[in-house]
């Protein structure tokens, strides 16, 4: 053999990660990695195939021709021989590039690394390239998503980072009906699986999801790629790869236009996103609606796009900062409403995105709003109580002439000493009364400073210049006093209603959430807040339709909005209205925060209702047409065979000895006690379902039970274990015998033929004892998510005996909840399925020791028995 030069292991460097990633099984991912492992060959580079499944397709095969194949290892599992890759095999042949098919693949039982992703992982450490494949399905972010679309859970998972630390992944894509072509020509299956993969997994729209996830998921590699190159090259400049759209909202009425204006952009090139931000103040402040950015919010989610809060004192540098770190392509923002004049001495959030964007793209959205200009709001009202602004006006008044009689009893001093003086009087009237005072008082000032002690005097003229500069500056630091504290005391104010509008609609998230009637106790906590006599909550169906009070908190009920002293029209189908007082504009505004948050917990209430409507319409399809097709299968074929031999019994024709004729009347008796058994689960059910079991309790011994059941069990196939000192417990013991006999059954039909062991023990739960029978198999088991499914009616889970409906189960738990017990599942230590049926004591004296002695026990009154397939073997079209 050729001698190769080994890498010395201080050397070596890690080894890259080739990835094809198929959108569906079939798509032709193993022929690409072949096609690929070819190609390098050819430009003579070391290629060794560790391991590739061709799944019986002749021309995936002559793919390997000419490649060099390691041999296997072989492993034996439970009589199967099973071939898995020869990880060791493969260290030490060392090749430049190693092929490795089915990168989620799961390795057999004893094998060094529970899956095969983690052998690659060793390859890559020891310096070998690894070209590998795998399909979309197998990654475990997607496994839900794939088993809804599907209705196959996968069992073989890949973890996301595994394939995101790939060097290079590539996509193998095929078209539906591409895919559909060749599983009809038997490119993938054999001819017998095609109707049933092309009926089942590939259907058409099950194809198009797989092929959206693999492309979706692909595209959020790129971009991270994309972004990962910027931060390692320094690039801050935005490289719009694909159509970002930032719409600057500010809670104004124009927000509909911009969000609209900005989802057609987003939309016009596939792959677009539509990103809708918010700045808040950093202050904490709310100076906008709650309500209006509310259904504007909705708006944004209602075209598919995301909306972003951010807070920050300088709107514009904080929207351009999030478009940046976005990789935005294009910011939306609406032109300004301020007026020609105002413009000029303030310039609008849009004028200073332009000027900021650099390299962004801007776009400026004339509207409606904008010819109105900006109105002059409403002058708020006053920050101070009435007893100081009443004090501010006698200091205001009264302050300048005590301190003009003050003055004049002293010597005459230096015009500026008089001037701090009056400042001092200024100063009080602005902390006492505010603005208005302390102008006031500034004014005053002046002209008892202008009159008494500016040269000439008793008269409003002033000789010297610098005393005018003088009494100016006096004026102007007054003035600027009064306005700083006037707005600080309207700050202050403000900031406390924030905290106590916060406050309040947290309070309503908190009782929402915990009440048993979230809508009525959100009413009462409006009503309370609010200090009115009632807050009703109407609705209507249409923006026409009558109005109807579905809730009210309160004495008088409203029957329209019209009737209340207040209302918040949310939509024009649900309002909130109020009957107590009017209420003030500040107040309106947080009432319009309260209807927004009520009109979401009755979405959140409407959607819920709707879903489990939904869910239980699913769960009787379901019902009904497994019901179906048991029927027409299951109920037919003892049908059959009873039909059969009866009239093979009254033929005439046919000369019957007495052998056969037993046999046939066998068959009769076996089929018979078939369809009696399945009509009894079948009853049983229905009985279950409809809440009819009227369990009998008694005191009784595990052992007057179930040593009974066992018996009828075929004979060595069940070992029963009981101890002598286990306290009798209190249930139904008929309805406990057909709970036990079908958790016999369904384990002796699934052991995979070892004994199914049967044991009890006690076992002690929040304080108290009870009772736990055990029934033990030791077969292939169920997966997580599948145990609790094996209790759902006419689910067999891989099982292919077509035996029974798959009933067993879920007459088994019905019938155990009936008599006040738990039916459970879990996994058998080294491999099958465990059935934990725990059954409460009877009596006093089973209690523990450090409980009341004379407190007496209040306890007294799924799915398929089949399993899913092997460990080795997978649902149809999985791990192709």
């Amino acid at each position: 053999m050729e001698q190769r030069q080994r890498v010395q292991p201080d050397e070596r460097r890690r080894g890259r990660l080739r990835v094809f990633l198929g959108a569906a099984p079939g798509v032709g991912k193993t022929y690409a990695m072949l096609d690929e492992a070819r190609r390098r060959a050819e430009r003579g580079t070391d290629v060794a195939v560790a391991v590739v499944e061709t799944h019986g397709r002749e021309r995936t095969a002559e793919r390997l021709a000419g490649l060099e194949v390691l041999p296997r290892r072989v492993v034996e599992h439970r009589g199967h021989e099973l071939a898995e890759m020869d990880l060791d095999g493969v260290l030490r042949r060392h090749p430049e590039v190693a092929v490795v098919d089915e990168l989620a693949h799961t390795n057999a039982p004893g094998s060094r690394h529970a899956k095969r992703w983690q052998d690659v992982e060793e390859l890559l450490d020891a310096g070998i390239d690894v070209v590998s494949t795998v399909n979309i399905q197998h990654l475990e972010s997607l496994n839900d998503v794939v088993a809804h679309i599907t209705g196959v859970e996968q069992r073989e998972t890949l973890p996301d980072a595994v394939l995101r630390r790939a060097d290079q992944v590539q996509l193998v894509d095929m078209t539906p009906e591409a895919l559909q072509r060749r599983l009809s020509h038997g490119n993938v299956y054999p001819s017998g699986r095609v109707d049933a993969a092309l009926s089942n997994y590939f259907r058409t729209g099950n194809l198009t999801a797989l092929r959206e996830l693999a492309l979706l998921w692909l595209a959020d590699r790129v971009d991270e790629g994309l972004e990962r190159y910027r931060a390692q090259q320094g690039i801050e400049r935005p490289w719009p790869a694909r159509e970002r759209v930032v719409v600057a909202l500010t809670g104004g009425p124009e927000g509909d236009t911009l969000v609209r204006r900005a989802a057609r952009i987003a939309g016009r090139g596939a792959g677009g996103e539509l990103h809708a931000v918010h700045v808040a103040s950093g202050d904490g402040l709310v100076r906008t609606s709650p309500a209006r950015l509310a259904e504007q919010r909705a708006l944004v989610e209602s075209l598919g796009g995301s909306y972003h809060r951010v807070v920050g004192d300088d709107v514009a540098g904080a929207l351009l900062e999030f478009a940046r770190g976005l990789n935005a392509s294009q910011v939306v923002v609406g032109a300004s409403r301020h007026g020609r004049l105002a413009s000029l001495f303030r310039s609008g959030v849009g004028d200073a995105v332009v000027r900021g964007a650099g390299a962004l793209d801007v776009l400026v959205v004339p509207h409606e709003e904008q010819r109105a200009g900006l109105r002059l709001p409403p002058r708020a009202r006053a920050a101070l109580s009435g007893g100081r602004r009443l004090l501010g006006w006698v200091l205001a008044l009264g302050g300048p002439a005590l301190v003009t009689a003050l003055l004049s009893l002293f010597p005459r001093q230096d015009l500026s000493t008089d001037l701090m003086a009056f400042l001092v009087v200024v100063v009080l009237a602005a902390l006492a009364g505010g603005l208005l005072p302390a102008v006031a008082a500034a004014l005053v000032a002046s002209l008892a400073v202008n009159w008494f002690f500016t040269e000439p005097l008793h008269r409003f003229t002033i000789a010297q210049p610098a005393n005018a500069v003088a009494l100016a500056v006096f004026v102007l630091v007054a003035l600027a006093v009064s306005s700083t504290v006037d707005r600080a005391a309207r700050r202050t104010e403000q900031a406390a209603r924030s905290r106590a509008e916060t406050e309040a609609l947290s309070v309503l998230t908190r009782t929402v959430m915990a009440a048993e009637d979230p809508l009525a106790e959100a009413l009462e906590h409006t009503r309370s807040t609010f200090a009115v006599r009632s807050a009703t909550w109407l609705e209507r169906t249409g923006p026409t339709a009558p109005w109807s009070a579905v809730a009210c908190a309160g004495d008088q009920p409203c029957a329209a909005p019209a009737d209340g002293d207040a209302e918040v029209v949310v939509d024009g189908t649900v309002a909130l209205a109020l009957r107590g007082r009017l209420l003030a504009a500040d107040d309106r505004r947080v009432l319009e925060s309260f209807a927004a948050q009520i009109a979401a917990l009755r979405q959140r209430q409407r959607l819920r209702a709707e879903a489990a409507q939904v869910r239980r319409l699913e769960e009787g399809d379901a019902v009904r047409g497994a019901l179906l097709t048991a029927v027409s299968h299951d109920l037919r074929t003892p049908l059959a065979t009873l039909k059969a031999s009866v009239d093979g019994l009254r033929d005439p024709d046919l000369a019957l000895g007495p052998e056969d004729e037993a046999e046939l009347l066998g068959s009769v008796a076996e089929s018979a006690d078939r369809l009696q058994q399945l009509i009894d689960d079948l009853l049983d059910l229905t009985r279950v379902r409809s809440g009819v079991v009227r369990p009998h309790l008694v005191v009784v011994g595990l052992e007057e039970v179930v040593p009974a059941v066992v018996v009828e069990a075929p004979p060595g196939r069940v070992a029963l274990e009981l101890p002598e000192d286990l306290p009798p417990v209190s249930t139904d013991p008929g309805l406990l015998r057909r709970v036990v006999a079908n958790l016999v059954q369904n384990a002796v039909r699934h052991g995979a033929g070892a004994p199914v062991e049967v044991a009890a023990s006690l076992a002690v739960e929040d304080g108290r004892r009870s009772a736990q029978l055990l029934v033990v198999d030791h077969g292939p088991g169920l997966p997580g998510a599948a145990k609790e499914r094996a209790f759902t009616p006419f689910q067999r889970l891989g099982d292919r005996s077509g035996a029974g409906l798959g009933l067993g189960l879920a007459v088994a738990r019905g019938l155990a909840e009936a008599v006040g017990g738990r039916l459970e599942a879990q996994d058998t230590p080294g491999g099958g399925l465990t059935m934990v049926l725990t059954l409460p004591l009877a009596g006093t004296a089973h209690r523990l020791a450090d409980e009341p002695a004379d407190e007496l026990l209040d306890e007294p009154g799924g799915g398929p028995d089949g399993v899913p397939v092997g460990e080795r073997e997978r649902h149809l079209g999985v791990g192709a």
